[in-house]
């Protein structure tokens, strides 16, 4: 099979396979018997460990596959069927989820975000206007707030941020979720000071990534209070998303939530991005905002994106005007100094 390996990847956070002490860890047991459907061993003592991490000896974890795959599933265990979830215009349930929360029967309702962040107040006034609506009980009523961390710009919530936004969901009689498919790259930018713990803390559920985050596939769906999501075991077999053979999720998590391995995870990736956004402010590109994490966004004149194109796998992100668009570069766990420095080079 014919591999494109003179091009340099920079398209996605999730174009490698896995961590080695991930591969170690599945290759070491491959040839055991466990129970089947997250019963096992594995996934036990991975979710004993994701517990100890973020301080919360009660939640529920539950292992799946896929970011689109947990959103939808937890997104319905959280709402009542007549209701919709509110997130930002840029989120992903909105833009790049195939409509799958909506064809689970739940509107997704958008509204306006500062480079892919929601504020407490815009929330405030969205959830205030709609209940002042004398029609309100004919429009689909939110019941969830979905945020992502990092959110699909890069960019981050504070602590104060999520503090605001859990302050009006409660005002409101709302939930909050949290999707974190890129979490490990938030929790290794110098510039977070959010914790493991204060997401299990203010969020009534979220995931921790693993696809995006050196697993080879996987997230870890975390409900801090179980009854926030009753049956949830008997949900995911529903909707098709338990796995078989389980164990290959919990073997992954195990070794991530080791020796603090998801908390440092990132660090490469966050210190060659930042190498990157110093070269192209350096060579005269324009950023589009200001992402410190893992994902950088710049404008680049067409003609020339002809050129860099050919060389580098970029993702497109939108066009800026006639002549101009907006492409994404993202870095990874494995991130290399040697790849920056080819790419920068390419710049």
């Amino acid at each position: 099979m014919e591999t494109n390996q003179e091009k340099l990847s920079f398209a996605s956070d999730y174009m490698r396979g896995a961590h080695p002490a991930v591969m170690q860890a599945l290759v070491e047991t491959n040839m055991e018997k466990t129970g089947g459907y997250g019963l096992d061993p594995y996934c036990h003592e991975a979710a004993v460990r994701i517990r100890a991490a973020m301080k919360s000896p009660t939640a529920e974890v539950m292992f799946l596959t896929g970011g689109t795959q947990t959103n939808a599933v937890a997104i319905e265990g959280l709402l009542d069927d007549y209701q919709g979830v509110v997130c930002a215009a840029t989120g992903h349930i909105n833009t790049h989820e195939a409509g799958a929360i909506e064809a689970a029967g739940h509107k997704v309702l958008p509204i306006p975000h500062r480079n892919g962040k929601i504020s407490a107040k815009k929330l405030r006034e969205y959830l205030s206007d709609f209940s002042e609506d004398e029609t309100h009980f004919h429009m689909v009523m939110p019941g969830l707030v979905y945020i992502s961390q990092p959110t699909e710009y890069g960019t981050l919530y504070s602590l104060k941020d999520l503090k605001a936004i859990r302050k009006v969901c409660n005002e409101f009689g709302i939930r909050l979720y949290l999707d974190g498919a890129r979490l490990a790259y938030a929790l290794a930018c110098s510039k977070n000071d959010v914790t493991l713990k204060d997401i299990a803390d203010l969020c009534d559920a979220f995931y921790i990534g693993g696809t995006k985050c050196g697993a080879l596939f996987g997230e870890a769906l975390v409900t801090p209070n179980p009854d926030e999501i009753p049956h949830l075991f008997t949900r995911v077999k529903r909707q098709g998303a338990l796995l078989a053979k389980g164990r290959v999720l919990g073997v992954q998590f195990s070794t991530l939530f080791t020796d603090d391995l998801y908390e440092t995870i990132g660090l490469p990736a966050v210190r060659e991005a930042d190498r990157i956004r110093a070269a192209l402010k350096e060579k005269g590109y324009e950023l589009c905002f200001d992402s410190p994490t893992n994902q950088i966004f710049f404008v680049m004149e067409n003609e020339k994106l002809k050129e860099f194109g050919a060389k580098v796998e970029y993702s497109f992100w939108e066009k800026y005007d006639e002549s101009h668009t907006v492409i994404r570069l993202a870095t990874d766990w494995a991130a290399t100094a040697e790849e920056t420095d080819q790419l920068i080079a390419l710049l």
